[in-house]
C-alpha cells in the first residue's frame, strides 16, 4: 500500500455547492472503507481547491474510485491530479 495525494481544482463556472453534499457523502463512504484517510478544502482560494489523501495499491485504483465521485460525474472539476506521496514525518509516516 502507498499514499496518494489528490488535488482537486473546481471549475469556477460550475455550481460546486449544488454537488458538494453528494460529494461529501461519497467521500464519507470511502473513509468508512479505510481508503480515504483525510480530505478537505483549502479555505479562501479561488478557484476553489481541495486535498484528499488516500491509501491504496496504485494511482489507478484511486482514479477508478474517484471516477464515481459526483464532482467528477457532474463535470465540476477543472483539474484532478493524483500523485504518489511519501510521508516521512507525522501521523501518516510509516
Amino acid at each position: 500500500m502507498a499514499f496518494f495525494a489528490v488535488n482537486y481544482t473546481y471549475d469556477p463556472a460550475k455550481d460546486v455547492e449544488a454537488v458538494r453534499p453528494r460529494h461529501r457523502e461519497f467521500l464519507r463512504g470511502l473513509a468508512e472503507r479505510g481508503v480515504l484517510r483525510a480530505s478537505g478544502p483549502f479555505p479562501g482560494l479561488e478557484p476553489q481547491r481541495s486535498l484528499l489523501i488516500f491509501e491504496a495499491d496504485s494511482a489507478e485504483e484511486v482514479a477508478t474510485l474517484l471516477d464515481q465521485d459526483p464532482m467528477h460525474t457532474e463535470d465540476i472539476l477543472k483539474v484532478r491530479e493524483i500523485l504518489e506521496w511519501n510521508p516521512v514525518i507525522g501521523i501518516f509516516a510509516v
